[in-house]
């Protein structure tokens, strides 16, 4: 099986994929451990009592990262992501302790921090996060890396480029969250498209519908679309705050 539909795959389990950035954590909370079992359960909630009883940096290694690389052993693949989201935001973790957490992490532990980054950071200091998934051809990686955090706080020419990433890699453009706000009326993205449709039937190769799904966002005489919901770092629609 491809990343790609792997990422598909285990987005139907409905613990992965883009609902992560968008769930409210509360909600997440209740849907991962409707779908653990009671050994699972457990672990589980001392994870997230150790992780809010000790939270930020203590030693080389503090025990809520030690958990986070349990975290597939434990609860299982499938819940992995969301567990570790869970564990994130438990311990408070900062921009600090997430980019910490991505340099020394494993792909799945890098994709959780990605998908924790609109639950934790409010402002743009997280971006070389974004911008590091951005530069690698991991389709997961890439999935998680242009979720809400990206559509709040990604320049025009970074966003534009990370679209084309997705379309160049197979990710599917559904992955880009708020891509009919940030797409509408873009004639440069249009532009950018159209060239790399070109050259793609110059080569013989076939044009990704989602190419052309993309091309008709940047239509300037479209009605533009309202904002999507933000649910922020809080949890709440349209609370831009971080969690205190």
């Amino acid at each position: 099986m491809t990343d790609t539909h792997a990422h598909q795959a285990t987005s139907k389990a409905g613990t992965q994929g883009i609902t992560l950035a968008r769930t409210p954590l509360h909600d997440l909370r209740s849907h991962v451990c409707e779908r653990l079992g009671e050994a699972a359960r457990t672990w589980l909630d001392q994870a997230l009592d150790e992780a809010a009883a000790h939270p930020g940096a203590h030693g080389p290694i503090s025990v809520w990262e030690l958990r986070l690389a349990e975290a597939g052993r434990r609860c299982g693949p499938e819940h992995a992501d969301a567990v570790r989201i869970l564990i994130l935001h438990a311990a408070r973790a900062d921009t600090d302790a997430l980019t910490r957490v991505y340099a020394q992490g494993t792909a799945a532990e890098r994709r959780a921090v990605l998908h924790a980054l609109p639950h934790l950071v409010s402002g743009p200091e997280a971006l070389p996060l974004v911008e590091d998934a951005l530069r690698t051809n991991d389709t997961r990686l890439l999935a998680a890396a242009v979720g809400p955090y990206a559509a709040r706080h990604l320049d025009t020419h970074h966003w534009r480029h990370a679209v084309l990433k997705c379309l160049f890699t197979g990710v599917p453009v559904a992955e880009v969250a708020d891509l009919d706000r940030r797409a509408h009326a873009d004639a440069e993205l249009a532009r950018m498209l159209g060239d790399y449709a070109a050259e793609r039937t110059a080569a013989g190769r076939p044009v990704p519908e989602d190419l052309h799904r993309v091309l008709t966002l940047t239509d300037p005489t479209a009605t533009p679309p309202a904002p999507a919901a933000d649910h922020g770092p809080n949890g709440a629609e349209g609370t831009h705050g971080k969690e205190s």
